[in-house]
């Protein structure tokens, strides 16, 4: 996955800011465990998405064809400066 207006500080495990000049970015990795508990932590609701172009065909269920699902990302920026920065994980890039 790629992190677009944004970087992930491997080091301290956190959202960062991105550096300049720098569009795309290597995400975290993840493991995907389902689960019935919510854990709170200060995060960023980070939508993912197939394509950089963040539109596609609604399906019958309302719901576009090319977002996949909100992944919480750790942050300890509250989450309206990622939502204004227009911060998203991406499943591939357009190259």
């Amino acid at each position: 996955m790629f992190l677009e207006g944004a970087k992930w500080d491997f080091e301290n495990c956190i959202l960062g800011e991105s550096d300049p000049k720098v569009l795309f970015t290597d995400g975290p990795m993840m493991h995907l465990i389902p689960a019935t508990e919510d854990i709170e932590f200060l995060h960023y609701a980070c939508p993912l998405y197939r394509t950089s172009d963040r539109r596609g065909i609604l399906s019958t269920t309302g719901h576009s064809t090319n977002f996949v699902m909100k992944i919480k990302l750790a942050s300890d920026i509250d989450q309206r400066h990622w939502i204004k920065r227009g911060v998203a994980l991406l499943t591939q890039l357009d190259d």
